[in-house]
């Protein structure tokens, strides 16, 4: 059995990595967790930027970055150019503004097709966990550990886990495309 507690771990890993992945695309609206990926070379260390900066938004296409050290303001452009943002930052001397350019409408499309993209990459992964649980459903049957009752329901609570995270990440999905469609 605990087997299948690892494997619905794993089911929930899959949909948390395509939640976070998800939060990752630019909408056209300024949203921080673009920047959770951003490291920043602070003496030496490669350092998050939440850990070297204040991170703002104070208008919804505008995110502020205000670092503790202005010393690194050079370090923090140079580590946001080199990521795959594709936000060009401004920096003023005392803070690096980003301004987030309103999306056509290709671009929205473009977006959407690649979320729903990541959503049946999702949901691949989830049916392979699936498959990979019902084989030890099987060997549990045939080892004995599990008569042909208790392996139909466990088959069934398998399905029935796998519905509730297909369902979660078409939701997600379904929020991110409308987010994305908004002008």
């Amino acid at each position: 059995m605990s087997n299948l507690s690892e494997l619905y771990e794993k089911m929930e890993k899959s949909y948390d990595a395509l939640f976070n992945d998800l939060t990752t695309i630019r909408a056209g609206r300024a949203n921080p967790k673009i920047l959770d990926k951003v490291s920043v070379d602070y003496y030496g260390n490669s350092t998050p930027l939440s850990q070297v900066a204040a991170i703002s938004v104070p208008e919804a296409r505008l995110i502020m970055i205000k670092p503790w050290d202005t010393s690194i303001l050079k370090e923090i452009e140079k580590a946001i150019n080199m990521s795959d943002i594709g936000i060009n930052p401004t920096n003023d001397g005392a803070c690096i503004r980003l301004v987030f350019p309103e999306l056509n409408e290709e671009r929205r499309k473009e977006l959407t097709k690649d979320v729903k993209k990541r959503g049946e990459d999702a949901k691949v992964a989830i049916r392979n966990i699936r498959r990979d649980c019902m084989e030890v459903v099987k060997k549990m049957e045939k080892d004995g550990e599990a008569t042909e009752d208790d392996a139909k329901n466990l088959n069934d609570e398998i399905q029935k886990k796998v519905d509730n995270f297909t369902n979660k990440i078409d939701k997600a999905v379904e929020d991110k495309s409308k987010e994305i469609m908004t002008v």
